[in-house]
């Protein structure tokens, strides 16, 4: 991460696809479960269960108005399922109480941007010390993802060590783009950027594998895919001598788009289906979902980009894992050495992977737990990691891990930003 807070390119990184799951995942404590039962609202919002942590807060806030930790985390509490009122509600509260808190200001602008507000976002970037995102938003004018189009089909040009699918910049020759739940914006390189006639508002230098590299900042005047069309959208943009361990693609595709749509992530059927975010295609999901026996699953945005869920790995039970769709790598989940250790998972000692996490190398090794469970999704006794340096999660609840690309293979899976849905069901879908 660059020093005002911004992404750096590990999303690329084929060694970040491989352990990022295990390096932004805490070890799953086995005290904040009990000590969830005693109605301690940080230790409820640890555990995952945000509507009893929701709940908590409040009654904090009813004996103490002025609990700028309480206004937060209620506010956060809202806005990992997308409810815009009483997140800005909340934060709102926070701020008038802190107006400098970095982390109030962090996630009220996320919270804006989430609704495509922008312009109302730049204070809070700036009193994050996230200039360089302040001057990036600052250049949209009018109204930024203007949605084209009703529904898109897209064929994966391959399926490994990464999904590619086609997309036209700018009206131009179709480029071969990458996607990633891991990634937060619309990014591709520097000669994409060049031939598409971009111009950067804004730039930082960052650390990148064993270099550095710029990243760029700017507006993009159309993104076509199939028959949906997305202007007026933030882009950002690499100049770099380091190789691209994603392989030969032209960029990354991050969650950002994905909210923006109804997108369906067809493994088994290779493609991708999107579809414009309405109530009717969100019921029209559920009902093709429902016919092919996938029962709904919770759904949770955090730290801007990242997606959870509930899963299980080794017979752990119901706990919080993050989904890392699409990416690049050879591994169906990665988790902490630490939650490996406790769920008595073989750990390969002898075989340690020397990698990449966060641009900074960092070296797994191979375990192999007898199931790891997405709904009535399964894979057992499948290839994964176990990171002895794992980081807390960003969003401050504990993971069991996260699942990847290898993981969905069977199935397809369908993210619903409207009513905070995750849908998994084998075979390709309808």
């Amino acid at each position: 991460m660059a020093n005002d807070g911004e992404w750096d390119r590990r999303s690329l990184l084929r060694g970040a696809a491989v352990v990022a799951g295990a390096a932004a995942t805490a070890p799953l404590l086995g005290n904040a479960m009990a000590q969830a039962d005693t109605g301690d609202a940080d230790a409820l919002f640890k555990a995952g269960k945000f509507e009893q942590a929701g709940r908590a807060y409040e009654e904090i806030l009813k004996r103490d108005p002025t609990n700028v930790h309480a206004a937060r985390q209620r506010g956060h509490v809202a806005l990992l399922v997308n409810q815009f009122p009483d997140a800005e509600k909340y934060l709102t509260m926070a701020l008038k109480l802190a107006p400098s808190d970095k982390d109030t200001n962090q996630l009220l602008g996320d919270c804006y941007i989430r609704q495509d507000k922008f312009s109302l976002s730049i204070p809070c970037w700036q009193a994050a010390g996230g200039d360089v995102r302040a001057k990036w938003f600052g250049a949209l004018r009018g109204r930024p993802y203007q949605i084209h189009g009703d529904i898109a089909r897209l064929p994966w040009q391959q399926m490994d060590p990464t999904p590619l699918v086609e997309a036209s910049i700018n009206g131009g020759p179709p480029k071969r783009f990458m996607f990633y739940t891991g990634a937060p914006w619309l990014g591709m390189n520097a000669e994409v950027a060049r031939e598409a006639g971009l111009t950067a508002v804004a730039k930082q230098q960052i650390d990148y594998l064993d270099g550095t590299a710029w990243q760029y900042f700017g507006v993009l005047d159309s993104f076509k895919l199939g028959g949906i069309e997305l202007r007026n959208i933030p882009v950002e943009w690499t100049e770099t001598d380091q190789p691209n361990p994603g392989g030969a693609n032209d960029g990354i595709i991050g969650t950002w788009i994905w909210y923006h749509l109804l997108t369906t992530f067809d493994y088994a059927g290779r493609s991708l289906i999107l579809r414009r975010r309405t109530p009717e295609t969100a019921r029209k999901a559920r009902a093709e979902a429902a016919r092919a026996g996938a029962k709904p699953l919770p759904l949770w945005l955090g730290h801007e980009h990242e997606v959870y869920s509930k899963g299980s790995i080794a017979g752990s039970g119901p706990g919080m894992v993050g989904l890392s769709i699409g990416g690049v790598g050879e591994i169906a989940a990665a988790m902490s050495e630490e939650t490996a250790k406790r769920l008595r998972i073989r750990i390969d000692y002898d075989r340690p992977l020397e990698t990449f996490a966060h641009s900074h190398p960092v070296v797994v090794y191979p375990c192999y737990p007898k199931e790891i469970r997405l709904g009535d999704a399964v894979a057992k006794g499948v290839y994964c990691n176990a990171n002895p340096d794992s980081r807390p999660s960003r969003s401050g609840f504990d993971t069991l891990g996260a699942f990847f690309h290898p993981f969905y293979k069977p199935y397809n899976v369908t993210l619903d930003f409207t009513d905070m849905k995750l849908y998994i069901a084998r075979g390709k879908a309808t």
